[in-house]
Protein backbone atom coordinates (compact mmCIF):
# COMPACT_ATOMS: atom_id res chain seq x y z
CA UNK A 1 0.00 0.00 0.00
CA UNK A 2 2.92 2.72 1.24
CA UNK A 3 3.97 2.10 -2.90
CA UNK A 4 1.08 2.83 -4.04
CA UNK A 5 0.70 5.81 -2.05
CA UNK A 6 3.91 7.29 -2.74
CA UNK A 7 3.25 6.67 -6.86
CA UNK A 8 -0.28 8.87 -6.68
CA UNK A 9 1.76 11.13 -4.51
CA UNK A 10 3.52 11.50 -7.56
CA UNK A 11 1.17 12.09 -9.74
CA UNK A 12 -0.44 15.40 -7.77
CA UNK A 13 -2.81 13.87 -5.00
CA UNK A 14 -1.68 15.15 -1.55
CA UNK A 15 -0.71 11.88 1.27
CA UNK A 16 -4.34 12.08 2.79
CA UNK A 17 -5.64 12.19 -0.26
CA UNK A 18 -3.93 8.83 -1.89
CA UNK A 19 -3.95 7.21 1.25
CA UNK A 20 -8.00 8.26 1.32
CA UNK A 21 -8.47 6.59 -2.44
CA UNK A 22 -6.41 3.96 -1.16
CA UNK A 23 -9.10 2.77 1.48
CA UNK A 24 -11.88 3.39 -0.78
CA UNK A 25 -11.00 1.56 -3.38
CA UNK A 26 -9.62 -1.52 -1.14
CA UNK A 27 -13.14 -1.34 0.59
CA UNK A 28 -14.75 -3.01 -1.99
CA UNK A 29 -18.30 -1.01 -0.84
CA UNK A 30 -19.28 2.77 0.26
CA UNK A 31 -17.63 4.32 3.36
CA UNK A 32 -18.33 7.15 5.37
CA UNK A 33 -15.91 9.41 6.73
CA UNK A 34 -15.13 7.93 9.82
CA UNK A 35 -14.83 4.33 8.21
CA UNK A 36 -12.32 6.00 5.49
CA UNK A 37 -10.43 7.46 8.98
CA UNK A 38 -10.53 4.71 10.71
CA UNK A 39 -9.32 2.07 8.31
CA UNK A 40 -6.39 4.79 6.06
CA UNK A 41 -4.89 6.57 8.96
CA UNK A 42 -6.00 9.90 7.83
CA UNK A 43 -6.96 12.26 10.89
CA UNK A 44 -10.78 12.57 11.88
CA UNK A 45 -9.81 16.20 11.67
CA UNK A 46 -9.02 16.46 8.19
CA UNK A 47 -11.23 13.19 6.43
CA UNK A 48 -14.13 15.03 5.29
CA UNK A 49 -11.87 18.16 3.97
CA UNK A 50 -9.95 14.98 2.45
CA UNK A 51 -12.91 13.32 0.76
CA UNK A 52 -14.34 16.47 -0.74
CA UNK A 53 -10.62 16.97 -2.17
CA UNK A 54 -10.85 13.58 -3.84
CA UNK A 55 -14.91 14.36 -4.69
CA UNK A 56 -13.62 17.93 -6.71
CA UNK A 57 -11.09 16.16 -8.48
CA UNK A 58 -13.54 13.48 -9.71
CA UNK A 59 -11.20 10.80 -7.88
CA UNK A 60 -14.15 10.00 -5.56
CA UNK A 61 -18.46 10.15 -5.56
CA UNK A 62 -21.08 11.11 -2.88
CA UNK A 63 -23.81 8.91 -2.10
CA UNK A 64 -26.46 9.93 -0.17
CA UNK A 65 -29.06 8.07 1.60
CA UNK A 66 -32.07 8.42 2.78
CA UNK A 67 -30.97 9.48 6.53
CA UNK A 68 -28.91 12.31 4.53
CA UNK A 69 -25.52 10.51 5.25
CA UNK A 70 -22.95 10.25 3.29
CA UNK A 71 -20.91 7.71 2.00
CA UNK A 72 -18.02 7.50 -0.84
CA UNK A 73 -16.98 5.83 -3.59
CA UNK A 74 -13.91 5.52 -5.82
CA UNK A 75 -13.63 6.23 -9.31
CA UNK A 76 -12.24 2.91 -10.74
CA UNK A 77 -8.53 2.60 -10.63
CA UNK A 78 -8.38 2.10 -14.38
CA UNK A 79 -10.36 5.47 -15.02
CA UNK A 80 -8.43 7.24 -12.70
CA UNK A 81 -5.24 6.02 -13.79
CA UNK A 82 -6.40 6.81 -17.58
CA UNK A 83 -7.62 10.31 -16.62
CA UNK A 84 -4.38 11.29 -15.12
CA UNK A 85 -2.81 9.98 -18.56
CA UNK A 86 -4.98 12.28 -20.45
CA UNK A 87 -4.67 15.09 -18.22
CA UNK A 88 -0.46 14.75 -17.56
CA UNK A 89 -0.23 14.83 -21.47
CA UNK A 90 -2.55 17.66 -22.03
CA UNK A 91 -0.09 19.22 -19.68
CA UNK A 92 3.07 18.35 -21.24
CA UNK A 93 1.60 19.56 -24.45
CA UNK A 94 0.50 23.09 -23.19
CA UNK A 95 4.25 23.21 -21.28
CA UNK A 96 6.07 22.62 -24.86
CA UNK A 97 4.32 25.76 -26.57
CA UNK A 98 4.62 28.22 -23.30
CA UNK A 99 7.16 27.25 -21.68
CA UNK A 100 9.97 28.00 -24.03
CA UNK A 101 7.78 31.52 -24.97
CA UNK A 102 9.00 33.00 -21.77
CA UNK A 103 12.09 31.95 -21.41
CA UNK A 104 14.96 34.26 -21.54
CA UNK A 105 18.27 34.47 -23.63
CA UNK A 106 21.16 32.74 -21.13
CA UNK A 107 23.44 35.15 -19.77
CA UNK A 108 25.63 32.41 -19.28
CA UNK A 109 25.51 28.90 -20.81
CA UNK A 110 24.50 25.87 -18.26
CA UNK A 111 27.21 23.72 -17.17
CA UNK A 112 27.26 21.89 -13.46
CA UNK A 113 29.26 19.44 -11.83
CA UNK A 114 27.96 15.82 -11.29
CA UNK A 115 29.57 13.86 -8.16
CA UNK A 116 28.80 10.21 -8.64
CA UNK A 117 27.50 7.64 -10.82
CA UNK A 118 23.68 8.11 -10.09
CA UNK A 119 23.86 11.59 -11.23
CA UNK A 120 26.10 11.03 -14.44
CA UNK A 121 23.72 8.07 -15.25
CA UNK A 122 20.56 10.05 -14.25
CA UNK A 123 21.70 13.15 -16.39
CA UNK A 124 22.98 10.89 -19.53
CA UNK A 125 18.91 9.43 -19.48
CA UNK A 126 17.61 12.82 -19.65
CA UNK A 127 20.63 13.87 -22.84
CA UNK A 128 18.67 10.20 -24.47
CA UNK A 129 15.60 11.19 -24.01
CA UNK A 130 15.20 14.29 -25.14
CA UNK A 131 17.33 13.66 -28.20
CA UNK A 132 14.94 14.71 -31.49
CA UNK A 133 17.44 15.31 -34.22
CA UNK A 134 20.61 13.25 -33.46
CA UNK A 135 22.42 11.56 -30.87
CA UNK A 136 26.30 10.83 -30.30
CA UNK A 137 27.63 8.54 -28.17
CA UNK A 138 31.20 6.93 -27.06
CA UNK A 139 29.95 4.18 -24.46
CA UNK A 140 31.30 1.08 -22.82
CA UNK A 141 29.10 -1.69 -22.42
CA UNK A 142 28.74 -1.43 -18.22
CA UNK A 143 26.71 2.20 -18.88
CA UNK A 144 25.23 0.83 -22.59
CA UNK A 145 23.34 -1.69 -20.62
CA UNK A 146 21.51 0.81 -18.52
CA UNK A 147 20.84 3.06 -21.34
CA UNK A 148 20.49 0.83 -24.30
CA UNK A 149 16.82 0.62 -23.41
CA UNK A 150 16.19 4.55 -24.04
CA UNK A 151 18.51 4.80 -26.83
CA UNK A 152 16.71 2.63 -28.80
CA UNK A 153 13.70 4.39 -28.36
CA UNK A 154 15.73 7.47 -29.46
CA UNK A 155 16.19 5.67 -32.65
CA UNK A 156 12.51 4.45 -33.04
CA UNK A 157 11.35 8.10 -32.94
CA UNK A 158 13.69 9.03 -35.68
CA UNK A 159 16.73 9.94 -34.20
CA UNK A 160 19.73 9.96 -35.84
CA UNK A 161 21.86 7.76 -33.62
CA UNK A 162 25.94 7.24 -33.65
CA UNK A 163 27.61 5.18 -30.94
CA UNK A 164 30.85 4.40 -30.63
CA UNK A 165 31.06 1.27 -28.21
CA UNK A 166 33.90 0.00 -26.20
CA UNK A 167 33.60 -4.01 -26.88
CA UNK A 168 31.53 -6.27 -28.57
CA UNK A 169 27.88 -5.41 -28.25
CA UNK A 170 25.20 -7.53 -27.34
CA UNK A 171 22.32 -6.24 -29.10
CA UNK A 172 23.61 -2.89 -31.65
CA UNK A 173 21.33 -0.41 -31.64
CA UNK A 174 21.51 2.73 -34.12
CA UNK A 175 24.80 3.36 -36.38
CA UNK A 176 26.91 1.42 -33.52
CA UNK A 177 30.19 0.73 -34.37
CA UNK A 178 33.00 -1.02 -32.25
CA UNK A 179 36.02 0.39 -30.79
CA UNK A 180 38.66 -2.15 -32.09
CA UNK A 181 41.66 0.51 -33.04
CA UNK A 182 43.46 1.71 -31.63
CA UNK A 183 42.19 -1.51 -28.48
CA UNK A 184 41.53 0.83 -25.28
CA UNK A 185 45.02 0.27 -23.03
CA UNK A 186 46.77 -1.03 -26.01
CA UNK A 187 50.47 -1.77 -25.36
CA UNK A 188 52.12 -0.32 -28.87
CA UNK A 189 55.67 -1.18 -28.48
CA UNK A 190 54.96 -4.74 -28.72
CA UNK A 191 54.96 -5.63 -25.22
CA UNK A 192 52.42 -7.56 -24.78
CA UNK A 193 48.64 -7.91 -26.07
CA UNK A 194 46.13 -5.19 -25.73
CA UNK A 195 43.47 -5.38 -23.68
CA UNK A 196 40.22 -3.55 -22.68
CA UNK A 197 40.32 -2.01 -19.00
CA UNK A 198 36.84 -0.86 -18.04
CA UNK A 199 37.84 0.27 -14.11
CA UNK A 200 38.87 3.18 -16.11
CA UNK A 201 36.18 4.23 -18.75
CA UNK A 202 34.84 7.95 -20.50
CA UNK A 203 31.22 8.47 -21.35
CA UNK A 204 30.34 10.95 -23.72
CA UNK A 205 26.80 11.56 -24.76
CA UNK A 206 25.60 14.37 -26.94
CA UNK A 207 22.24 15.60 -28.34
CA UNK A 208 21.08 17.42 -30.97
CA UNK A 209 24.46 19.53 -31.17
CA UNK A 210 22.39 21.25 -28.19
CA UNK A 211 24.06 19.64 -24.82
CA UNK A 212 26.67 17.60 -23.64
CA UNK A 213 27.37 15.00 -20.88
CA UNK A 214 31.20 14.32 -20.34
CA UNK A 215 31.88 11.52 -17.45
CA UNK A 216 34.07 9.34 -16.37
CA UNK A 217 34.37 6.17 -13.86
CA UNK A 218 37.38 5.15 -12.35
CA UNK A 219 38.34 2.92 -9.44
CA UNK A 220 34.71 2.72 -8.10
CA UNK A 221 33.89 6.71 -8.17
CA UNK A 222 32.22 8.33 -10.99
CA UNK A 223 32.59 12.40 -12.21
CA UNK A 224 31.05 14.37 -14.67
CA UNK A 225 29.76 17.46 -16.25
CA UNK A 226 26.91 18.70 -18.09
CA UNK A 227 26.61 21.33 -20.65
CA UNK A 228 25.24 23.48 -23.08
CA UNK A 229 27.69 25.86 -24.12
CA UNK A 230 28.27 24.99 -27.77
CA UNK A 231 31.91 25.10 -27.65
CA UNK A 232 32.41 22.22 -25.44
CA UNK A 233 29.20 20.30 -27.30
CA UNK A 234 30.91 20.91 -30.88
CA UNK A 235 34.02 19.37 -28.92
CA UNK A 236 31.93 16.13 -27.79
CA UNK A 237 30.34 15.53 -30.48
CA UNK A 238 33.65 15.84 -32.68
CA UNK A 239 35.50 14.11 -30.24
CA UNK A 240 33.05 10.79 -31.09
CA UNK A 241 32.80 11.56 -34.97
CA UNK A 242 36.72 11.39 -35.36
CA UNK A 243 36.96 8.00 -33.22
CA UNK A 244 34.09 6.29 -35.59
CA UNK A 245 36.30 7.85 -38.38
CA UNK A 246 39.14 6.70 -37.01
CA UNK A 247 37.82 3.06 -36.45
CA UNK A 248 36.19 2.97 -40.50
CA UNK A 249 39.38 3.89 -41.39
CA UNK A 250 41.15 1.32 -39.53
CA UNK A 251 38.65 -1.31 -40.90
CA UNK A 252 38.64 -0.71 -44.23
CA UNK A 253 42.23 -0.33 -44.59
CA UNK A 254 43.35 -3.28 -42.35
CA UNK A 255 44.03 -2.88 -38.69
CA UNK A 256 48.32 -4.54 -39.26
CA UNK A 257 48.59 -1.56 -42.33
CA UNK A 258 47.19 0.45 -39.32
CA UNK A 259 48.86 -0.59 -36.78
CA UNK A 260 52.12 -0.29 -38.89
CA UNK A 261 51.54 3.23 -39.55
CA UNK A 262 50.76 3.75 -35.90
CA UNK A 263 53.89 2.30 -34.62
CA UNK A 264 56.29 3.87 -37.39
CA UNK A 265 54.79 7.33 -38.00
CA UNK A 266 56.82 10.11 -36.18
CA UNK A 267 54.15 12.55 -35.55
CA UNK A 268 51.70 9.83 -33.94
CA UNK A 269 54.92 8.30 -32.21
CA UNK A 270 55.07 12.06 -30.41
CA UNK A 271 51.50 11.27 -29.38
CA UNK A 272 51.49 7.58 -27.89
CA UNK A 273 54.86 9.79 -25.94
CA UNK A 274 52.22 10.29 -23.32
CA UNK A 275 49.59 7.59 -23.54
CA UNK A 276 48.98 7.01 -20.28
CA UNK A 277 47.50 10.55 -19.43
CA UNK A 278 43.65 10.29 -19.73
CA UNK A 279 43.52 6.97 -18.01
CA UNK A 280 45.65 9.32 -15.51
CA UNK A 281 43.29 12.38 -15.43
CA UNK A 282 40.65 9.38 -15.15
CA UNK A 283 42.74 8.16 -11.52
CA UNK A 284 42.74 11.62 -10.60
CA UNK A 285 39.60 12.36 -11.07
CA UNK A 286 38.18 10.31 -8.84
CA UNK A 287 40.52 10.94 -5.89
CA UNK A 288 38.16 13.07 -3.33
CA UNK A 289 38.42 16.82 -3.75
CA UNK A 290 39.81 16.91 -7.24
CA UNK A 291 37.62 18.90 -9.71
CA UNK A 292 37.82 17.49 -13.22
CA UNK A 293 37.53 20.47 -15.25
CA UNK A 294 40.58 22.14 -14.05
CA UNK A 295 42.40 18.78 -15.17
CA UNK A 296 45.21 19.55 -18.25
CA UNK A 297 43.45 18.76 -21.25
CA UNK A 298 44.09 15.45 -23.05
CA UNK A 299 46.12 14.57 -26.39
CA UNK A 300 44.44 15.50 -29.34
CA UNK A 301 41.79 13.30 -31.69
CA UNK A 302 44.71 11.56 -33.48
CA UNK A 303 46.01 10.25 -30.44
CA UNK A 304 45.44 7.13 -29.11
CA UNK A 305 41.94 6.79 -26.79
CA UNK A 306 43.97 5.12 -23.88
CA UNK A 307 41.38 4.18 -20.95
CA UNK A 308 43.71 1.48 -19.24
Amino acid sequence: MRDVVEQLQRLGMSGYEAKAYVTLVGAGQPLNGYEVAKRSGVPRSTVYETLGKLVAKGAAYELRGSDDATDYLPLPPRSLLERMRREFTDSIESLEVSLPAIVAPPKAYLIHNLKDAGALLARAEDVVAGARGDLFLSIWPEEMGLLSSLIRRAVERGVETSVMHFGAAREPVGNLYEHRFPFPGAVHEGEGTAKENPDHRLLVVAGDRREALIGGFAGGTAWGVYTEDPAVVAMAVEYVRQDIALQIVADRVGHETMRGIWATDPDLRRFLADRDRPAALLRAAGAPGHRPYGSPPSPGPLAPHDHS
